[in-house]
Formats: C-alpha cells, structure tokens, sequence
C-alpha cells in the first residue's frame, strides 16, 4: 500500500530535494562526475517520479501538488516577478515571441502528421465512434501542449471527448510532456554547445541576467526575521488577493459563456471557454500583482531573497509534478497506450523539429528554444522553472510566455483538432 499521509509525503519529497541540493554541491567524487551529465534540476523531478511508480507514495491520492499549484506557484510567480525588468525583457528583440509561435505552430502541425503516420501503421488508432473518437482525444493533448490544463479542459467540453478516452490522453500527454521536459533540462547543462551548433547569440540574454544579478547584488542584504516575514506576507497577500479576484471574475464568465453557448451553440464564445477557468486567471492576476509590484518599492524586497524564496517554491514544485509519473502503469498499460504514445512521441518530434529549425534559421539560442517549447508545452508551471533553469534571474521571461500561452491555447488547439478530425476521416 502507498503512503497516502501527505505530511510523510511531503517529509519524502523535501528529502529527495535536500538530497540533491546536498549532493549536487559536492565538488569532487563520483556525485561531482554525476551531475557534470544529469542537472540538478531533473533529479528534483526524478526522484519523486520513481518513489510514485515503485508504490511508495501515490501521486494520484495526494494533494500536495494542487497545493503546490495552487498556494506556491502564484506566490513564486509574485517573487519572481517582484524584480523584473520589463524593459530589459522587451530588449531580448523579437526571437522570444517567434521560437514561442515556431512551438505553437509544431503542435498544430505536429499532432495531424503523428496521426496519419501511426494511422497507417495501425488503422484502428484512427478510428472510434462519437465521444471516444480518437482524434477528440488528442484534442485534448493539443489544448493542454499550446496553453494548459485551463485549455484541454477547455477542449474536452468543446469536442465532448469521453471520460476514458480523456484519462487515456492524460497519461500521453503526461508521459511524452515530462520526457520532453526532462531532455531539456538535460539541454541546460549543454547550451553552451546547443547555441554553437545554433550559431546563435545569446548577448543579449547574458545582459539581462547580468543586469539581474547585479541589481539582487545591490540590494541585497541579510535578512532579518521582520524582513522575510513582511516578503512572505507581501507575497500570501498577492495569492489571497489572486485567488479573491479569480474567483469573483472565473464563476461570472463562465456562466455567461455557458448560458451564451446554449442559445447559440456557433457563437465565437466557443473558443474562449478556457476563460471560465479559476487557474488560468488565478495566474494572471498572480502575475499582474508581481509585475505591479516591480514598479514600487517593493522592488527592493529582492535584497531579502524573493527570488530565492520564489525558486524554492517552484523547487517543491517540480518535485510535486515529479511524483504525478507513474513509469509503471505506462508498462503495465503497454498494449494500450503504445500506439498513443508513439502518436504522442511523433507529435513531440514534429514540434522539436520545426523549433529547432527555426532556432537554426534565426540563429536564436537554446534559452528561447526551451522556454518557447515549455510555455506551450509546460505552461505556467514549467516555463518559470526551466528559465529558471538557466538562471533564476531570467525566470519572469517563462512566466511572461507562460500566460501568452493561455491566451493563444485554445484558438491553436482547434485548429490543430480540426485538421487531426480531416485526417481521421
């Protein structure tokens, strides 16, 4: 039987994070030659996953990554936020926001050509009949690789997938989402040699990071207790303040969208239903309150360790998404899943092809690749962490993408379910 204490849940995973923290700064040894070829970063998420799929703790029973995403990420969100730079950022040039559409334009693309391919190995993956029609299920994966969980459940109402066809889609969109996540957090530890063979120039991100920490060097200071309360409280504050305004504006909208939709079942309202979801504006407001903060004087709460704060938060994070892998059902269920997971792998393919060549085209480094990929692909929670990757001072540029991606998800996830319904048929 798991373990489905969330108190010795949370013991194990802060263990497995101390654990690698600990290990990771040993600087000689077999740990130093270790982690010279696996980053930190993916352990963080490792660990916990292996802990979930040898039954030790259960991934599925707890709670504590809907605490996590729901409690830390937006006050990490805040915290990182807190310091940003908007004018540095819009200095990056254009190459963040087109490797961001080049991510988007590789899952329209991506998801109709892994269909036709594994449809003509096995036909049967092209088939089902109304709400278990294949095609309506990958519709999901679609809405949740473009913008989030905000948009698969949003695609899931549009194109009435079934329960079972929609658990099924989850474990591919799971499985194929967290290996892509995990190459790129092994492609951290090699950019250097990833925007070589880009011929890329990442000057311009190099200034923003540098511009970032010295200002966390200017203002930085040791904190008092009274200090890191009044950063904790300011940033509770926001997520109090996100979660009030969230659930004021989600409930309304997604009434009237409802309401609407049910006169008239071809309004554009269709394609803003991800708009009625508590998430997705809890994080806007979430980042808003941040970027707002930037402005003030609040600013200077960087000096007591935001960003450090903010990281911990996202570290506990990864650790929680970490222990929702199961690599033990996925064999169990191989017979199942493996046409949908090739599906899923082809589609990842497709996407990280066109990525790259347009990096390659653009001569953008990987930095702009991997948090272009992850703010359609991860959302919310996984942009901030894999620019954060990089350094935590460039973690805003994911969070800004991030919720790009929400805003642009469902519109590409239709295009991209009508073209895999043509296939199909």
């Amino acid at each position: 039987m798991p373990i489905t204490n969330d108190a010795i849940t949370l013991g194990i995973l802060m263990a497995c994070l101390a654990f690698v923290f600990c290990t990771s700064n040993i600087k000689t040894g077999a740990f130093a030659k270790f982690y010279k070829v696996v980053p930190a970063l993916l352990m963080c998420y490792f660990l916990p996953a292996i802990f979930n799929s040898l039954g030790i703790i259960s991934g599925e029973d707890s709670k504590l990554y809907f605490v996590a995403s729901r409690y830390l990420l937006p006050a990490s969100l805040i915290l990182l936020c807190l310091s940003i730079d908007l004018k540095a950022i819009l200095n990056l040039g254009p190459k963040a926001l087109i490797m961001f559409f080049a991510a988007t334009l590789g899952i329209v693309i991506g998801g109709p050509v892994a269909l036709y391919l594994v449809g003509l190995m096995n036909p049967d993956v092209l088939g089902g009949e109304g709400a278990d029609a294949i095609w309506k299920g990958l519709a999901t994966v679609a809405g949740s690789w473009i913008g989030g969980g905000a948009n698969q459940t949003a695609m899931k109402e549009i194109y009435g997938a079934s329960d079972t066809l929609f658990s099924a889609m989850i474990v591919v969109d799971v499985f194929v989402a967290n290996t892509w996540m995990a190459i790129i957090l092994y492609g951290v530890g090699k950019k250097k040699i990833i925007d070589e063979k880009l011929k890329a120039d990442s000057s311009a991100i190099d200034e923003l990071q540098e511009k970032v920490e010295n200002y966390q060097a200017s203002v930085s200071t040791n904190p008092t207790i009274t200090n890191i309360m009044v950063l904790l409280g300011v940033a509770f504050t926001c997520v109090g303040l996100s979660h009030y305004l969230s659930d004021g504006v989600a409930p309304g909208l997604n009434k009237w969208i409802t309401s609407t939709l049910e006169s008239n079942p071809d309004s554009f309202l269709i394609y803003l239903t991800s708009l009625g979801s508590g998430f997705f504006w809890l994080v806007v407001f979430a980042t808003l309150a941040g970027v707002g903060l930037s402005f003030t004087k609040a600013r200077k709460m960087e000096g007591y360790g935001a960003s450090k704060f903010g990281s911990l938060f996202l570290y506990v994070l990864v650790a929680t998404i970490g222990m929702k892998m199961d690599i033990a059902e996925l064999i169990a269920n191989w017979k199942v899943f493996k046409f949908l997971i090739l599906t899923g792998l082809i589609w990842m393919v497709v996407h990280v092809a066109i990525l790259l060549g347009v990096a390659k085209w653009i001569k953008a480094p990987f930095f702009f690749v991997a948090v272009g990929s992850q703010a359609n692909v991860g959302g919310a929670a996984s942009a901030p962490i894999v620019a954060g990757a990089f350094s935590p001072a460039l973690a805003p540029v994911g969070v800004l993408l991030a919720v790009f991606g929400y805003a642009v998800g469902t519109f590409g996830a239709i295009l991209c379910a009508t073209l895999m319904q043509t296939v199909a048929h």
